[in-house]
């Protein structure tokens, strides 16, 4: 898809929605979730969010997300089992119900960042202990670690807020055997991803898990998985030569207008944020579209002769609580 035909459908987009016979609402950042006894059903919007804002709404993007989350759970479904039921339409997963753990575990490999828990901000501000590792004075931004590290986050909190693992058992958020089964499953499917995304000529820097346990106890990897929203990509050719020059990786993910936001604004003070640029959205639609189809090896299909609303509607009739 070519980045004139997106500008030409920027208002294509779906920001919000309103399906009571789906069960309980509730909204995310990027998700509406609706919850009855049996499932839960998983909306994904084209919200853009980024420093705990929402800051556009992106054409094409929750369909992108939903099905590179799709692909990335069949793959990965022998390393760790997922909440995916079914997914009746190209932004709805049905899933299962399970109790989302407190705690994101985030794997890095490399030091880099702009939000406030990213490692190269801390790494700044003087931090030198990372997920076990202990980095030395004088590295340069974007350096690869010598392994990947976990840098759990809270979840619910309004703010993320960085964690290690002593600290997760001791606060009681997880207990000390869950801990370590998930850092462990998250290690696994973060290697997983990154030699599927190396055979891609793609670089997965970074990325977040998200954890749930079902009502028999069992823990299933849940919300997204290897997506443009929640991991960071570089394209694997050009990363030696433009950190050798100095700049940032060729990156295929939101980083891009996540920098723009810094450079323009304060994004966590500033009550009014400035409007995204429509090429940077553009961009960015052109990106995740060309990532769907970089991992998948599959060409990405759409349809704009109808509503996307009305779309899904039609498609979730059945599953009215």
């Amino acid at each position: 898809m070519d980045k004139e035909f997106i500008e030409k459908h920027l208002d294509y987009v779906l920001t919000e929605t309103d399906f009571d016979f789906l069960g309980e609402k509730k909204v995310g950042k990027v998700r509406d979730s609706y919850f009855s006894k049996d499932k839960v059903v998983l909306i994904t919007t084209d919200r853009q969010s980024a420093f705990d804002r929402i800051l556009a709404a992106v054409p094409f993007k929750g369909q992108v997300l939903n099905q590179v989350s799709a692909w990335w759970f069949e793959q990965t479904k022998d390393i760790v089992p997922n909440h995916v039921l079914s997914i009746p339409d190209p932004n709805v997963t049905i899933a299962r119900p399970c109790e989302i753990l407190p705690v994101e575990v985030v794997v890095r490999t490399a030091l880099t960042g702009t939000t406030s828990t990213s490692i190269w901000v801390n790494y700044q501000k003087g931090q030198r202990e990372f997920g076990g590792l202990t980095l030395p004075d004088g590295l340069k931004k974007n350096t690869i670690l010598e392994k990947p590290i976990l840098t759990p986050t809270t979840k619910f909190e309004e703010h993320d807020r960085n964690l290690t693992g002593e600290e997760i058992v001791k606060e009681e958020l997880l207990s000390a055997t869950d801990w370590q089964k998930v850092s462990e499953l998250a290690l696994k499917l973060f290697t997983f991803g990154q030699k599927e995304s190396a055979k891609r000529n793609l670089i997965l820097e970074s990325t977040k898990y998200e954890f749930g346990k079902t009502a028999d106890g069992q823990i299933v990897i849940a919300d997204e998985i290897h997506t443009p929203d929640s991991s960071r990509y570089w394209l694997a050719d050009t990363y030696k030569e433009r950190i050798e020059e100095g700049k940032e990786p060729d990156n295929i993910d939101k980083e891009f207008l996540r920098l723009w936001f810094a450079e323009h604004c304060d994004p966590y003070k500033d009550k009014i944020l400035p409007e995204a640029p429509k090429e940077l959205v553009a961009e960015l639609s052109r990106r995740y579209i060309m990532l769907y189809e970089m991992i998948t090896d599959q060409k990405f299909q759409y349809d704009v002769s109808e509503p996307i609303l009305e779309r899904i509607k039609n498609n979730l009739k059945k599953y009215a609580a």
